[in-house]
């Protein structure tokens, strides 16, 4: 059950679009839409939604929402992939460090992210519904599918990130393409670490690249990176 956790859990991370469904307040109906995700130090999915969508309207009537977490984009036979359902409460986010990490992982945001009409929000997740192969069906509590805290982690996150992407470029480039099997190809950057993994964002991918053990501040991030890199340069 504990692999099962963590692979749902780096499903959430992992992806850079969702389905969000909402009740509309017109006569109760549900309503799917397409929205793009990142997640704070915890894992918990964070939104940025303008005033003006319908699912926003849903959310302000009746904050309960489910959201469909498809590891399949872009595979074939998308149905044998794994999937999440997730289901909660979506609720206004104030936390700046999960904002900065929305914006980090999606900059195309930034364009709009100051807009007054705009506006973030965090689901609180109640349980998921995991759907990882045949016969590997089965609910998991909200709990299990969130990170334990690491507040020293969380707040060097940024000049984490900073130090990485502007003196280890190199590295990060390796953790790309050695360790993860992308093209060879410059502007690769951190963009996230949290406890399980680091993100990597780059040529329109994001991707997830999982640590051995958890990482709870910053001089453990820095040895688990290390680590990585002479992985990477060993032949990954």
């Amino acid at each position: 059950m504990r692999d099962e956790n963590k692979a749902a859990r780096r499903l959430i991370r992992g992806v850079r679009t969702a389905a969000l469904a909402t009740v509309l307040p017109d006569g109760g109906i549900p309503y799917a839409s397409l929205v793009e995700i990142a997640t704070d130090q915890s894992g918990a999915p964070v939104l940025l939604i303008s005033g003006l969508a319908e699912h926003t309207r849903a959310i302000l009537a009746d904050p309960r929402a489910s959201l469909l977490v498809d590891g399949a984009s872009g595979q074939p036979e998308p149905l044998t992939r794994p999937r999440l359902s997730l289901v909660g409460r979506l609720e206004p986010l104030s936390d700046d460090r999960a904002k900065a990490r929305y914006l980090a992982r999606l900059p195309s945001a930034a364009l709009y992210a100051g807009f007054a009409d705009f506006s973030f929000w965090r689901m609180a997740v109640d349980r998921g519904h995991l759907v990882a192969g045949f016969g590997k069906i089965r609910w998991i509590d909200g709990a299990d599918l969130a990170v334990p805290p690491a507040p020293a982690l969380a707040e060097a996150e940024p000049g984490i990130l900073e130090h990485m992407n502007a003196d280890h470029a190199d590295a990060v480039q390796l953790y790309a393409t050695t360790l993860l099997g992308q093209p060879e190809a410059a502007g690769w950057r951190l963009c996230g670490i949290d406890p399980e993994g680091c993100d990597i964002l780059g040529h329109d991918r994001h991707l997830r690249l999982d640590f051995d053990v958890a990482v709870t501040d910053a001089e453990l991030a820095r040895k688990e990176l290390v680590r990585l890199v002479r992985l990477a340069r060993g032949g990954g």
